[in-house]
């Protein structure tokens, strides 16, 4: 099983369009947004996806009703970090900001993801796999990048576009 990783992307809904063919065209199980989505209209383009999307909310997704009214919608499962679930036999953590991860991180956990930084993260950790893709809302010219994980192997890809 493989799932594709994506975080801040702000509402830059010309790299979300693209964000949706990349994962589309590499064929991914499911998708996990790691916060920062901002806008309900961010989440209609995502309703393009070939995969089911989950993920959390970050500290810039502050119209909540719009945004819980576009997941109701469109099937998504959304949670306040942290959020931890089993998927493909794996524990997953999901924060938004690195800095929940000093009260969320526990023994067991397989795959731990993040966003809030803009910033590359790959880091293999006593709590297993710590990863975020880094920036994908567009503010880093020439840097947006997803990723992919192998969730059998926990073999990370970068797909910076």
């Amino acid at each position: 099983m493989r799932i594709g990783v994506v975080s801040d992307t702000h509402n830059n809904l010309k790299n979300v369009r693209r964000i949706v063919e990349l994962f589309n065209s590499a064929g991914v199980d499911r998708v996990i947004h790691t916060g920062d989505i901002t806008q309900a209209k961010t989440l209609e383009v995502f309703a393009h996806l070939d995969a089911p999307l989950s993920g959390v909310f970050g500290n810039n997704d502050e119209e909540r009703d719009a945004l819980d009214a576009a997941i109701a919608r469109h099937g998504f499962e959304f949670a306040d970090p942290p959020y931890e679930f089993t998927l493909h036999e794996r524990r997953i953590l999901i924060v938004h900001d690195p800095h929940d991860l000093d009260h969320a991180l526990k023994p067991g956990l397989d795959l731990v993801l993040h966003g809030h930084t803009h910033r590359f993260r790959l880091e293999r950790t006593r709590h297993g796999l710590i990863f975020n893709p880094g920036e994908c809302a567009g503010h880093m010219l020439g840097l947006n990048a997803i990723g992919i994980i192998d969730l059998e192997q926990l073999r990370p890809e970068l797909i910076n576009f």
